[in-house]
């Protein structure tokens, strides 16, 4: 039985079963509401404001940067909660502007990234987060050893753009290798946790690893796979 309230969708000619499926989805989920009642982008804001609220990582950043930035959801939270903050985010799509962000737009991978997201931050980081996810092929355990690549790459920067002390946050697809990465993050960090806010729907195979207290003079971690 559908909830009160609950929308449905005709299919139209042209639009598939998945995408009729897809738009009812989205008119009926309560974070998109918000998320447009409230300015941000997408609902991808709140999964922030939860793990957050939960761990307390974004108090006292001055200095964030944001991989896998598009649409900019995450982005908006943290100037909404630290206006003085310097953030740097970086997506292979276009973004939007939005105001107190340096946003740069090429693929993270690439050989330059790293030393053009150091210089616009301007200074050590005191929180790197990732959102990013690879491009799915539709072949579950392809797709999460693609993701955990991107999550093992945005890792190794962190350990070396952060201060003492700083956090890493980012979005991970449950599989082989995320308990290899977790070993690795705990050489790096004096706390690591995996956790998945209510924003996250239920269906979704995401979760977030959230590493807390940087060791300087940390070893980066090893690719997952590597001794």
């Amino acid at each position: 039985m559908k909830p009160p309230g609950h929308q449905r969708v005709k299919t139209a000619r042209r639009r598939t079963a998945a995408s009729t499926r897809w738009l009812e989805r989205q008119l009926n989920d309560p974070y998109v509401r918000r998320a447009k009642a409230e300015g941000y982008r997408s609902r991808a804001a709140y999964k922030l404001i939860e793990l957050d609220e939960r761990f307390g990582f974004l108090k006292g950043a001055r200095r964030v940067v944001d991989l896998g930035l598009a649409p900019g959801g995450w982005s908006q939270v943290i100037k909404r909660r630290l206006p003085s903050a310097a953030v740097v985010g970086i997506d292979l799509l276009p973004v939007d502007p939005i105001d107190g962000v340096a946003i740069l737009q090429l693929d993270f991978m690439a050989d330059a990234a790293p030393d053009l997201l150091r210089e616009a931050l301007g200074g050590p980081a005191d929180l790197v987060l990732s959102d990013m996810a690879a491009n799915t092929v539709g072949h579950a355990q392809t797709d999460a050893l693609r993701t955990m690549a991107l999550v093992e790459a945005a890792a190794a920067f962190a350990v070396e753009v952060l201060r003492p002390g700083g956090a890493f946050v980012a979005k991970a697809f449950a599989g082989g290798a995320d308990h290899q990465l977790v070993a690795e993050l705990k050489r790096a960090f004096t706390t690591v946790k995996h956790a998945k806010p209510p924003a996250s729907r239920k269906g979704s195979v995401e979760w977030f690893v959230v590493a807390q207290g940087f060791k300087a003079g940390a070893a980066t971690p090893a690719p997952v796979g590597e001794a």
